[in-house]
């Protein structure tokens, strides 16, 4: 997408942009490419990534097929704001780690005149809407959502799926951790893993039944 251009230059407003989808899908592949255009074109750009992102790089946001760029690690939305002093282009990378003031600061940069590129998961591991990431999308004029390839179909995805048993919602991970999926696929890995679970707690009150029956 090329958003650079604005038919009415007399409007100094700015905008923002969110790109969104699964892990996989070359969100932060895409966030890179528009930042570096801006950066080819002699505007003034910062980029930010939430601190609790130390998967490549502690300040470069890398992307799966190594594309980088240098950034600011920031432990909450409102640092954003005193650090995108006189930007022309503000990038935000993994915003759904973020607090819900980043809505208020994406806004407030918008209004004052920069463009605002903001990437992050739109759905956590359990296929639900990721922390402020639906309010950005709504409050967005350009929302891009790019798609994965499902692991299982070779259709398009637009899940990730945990693949571990750990209940974190916030767990920083790879392909050992994490699979892109189908609405179908994700459907029959969830379905799976409740009947698991349930077999579980079934064995697991059955040994309790039988321990206390021995007690007794």
């Amino acid at each position: 997408m090329f958003l650079e251009n604005t038919v009415n230059h007399k409007e100094q407003f700015g905008w923002i942009e969110v790109i969104c989808g699964s892990m996989f899908s070359g969100k932060t592949e895409e966030l890179i490419r528009r930042l570096k255009r801006a950066q080819f074109a002699k505007q003034k750009v910062e980029i930010f990534k939430p601190i609790v992102d130390t998967r490549y790089h502690i300040e470069k946001v890398i992307s799966h097929d190594e594309n980088e760029i240098r950034s600011t690690p920031v432990p909450a939305a409102a640092n954003i704001r005193l650090l995108a002093d006189d930007c022309d282009v503000v990038g935000i990378d993994e915003a759904q780690f973020f607090d819900d003031e980043i809505v208020t600061v994406c806004n407030d940069l918008a209004n004052m005149g920069i463009r605002v590129v903001v990437a992050g998961l739109d759905m956590d591991f359990k296929g639900n809407p990721f922390g402020p990431m639906p309010a950005l999308m709504a409050t967005a004029e350009y929302v891009t959502k790019v798609h994965a390839i499902c692991t299982r179909t070779g259709n398009l995805a637009n899940y990730s799926f945990r693949k571990s048993n750990n209940d974190k919602l916030v767990l920083l991970g790879e392909t050992e951790e994490y699979e892109p999926l189908s609405r179908a696929a994700f459907y029959k890995a969830m379905l799976k893993e409740k009947i698991n679970n349930m077999t579980v707690e079934a064995e697991e009150i059955k040994r309790a039944k039988k321990d206390a029956n021995a007690k007794s």
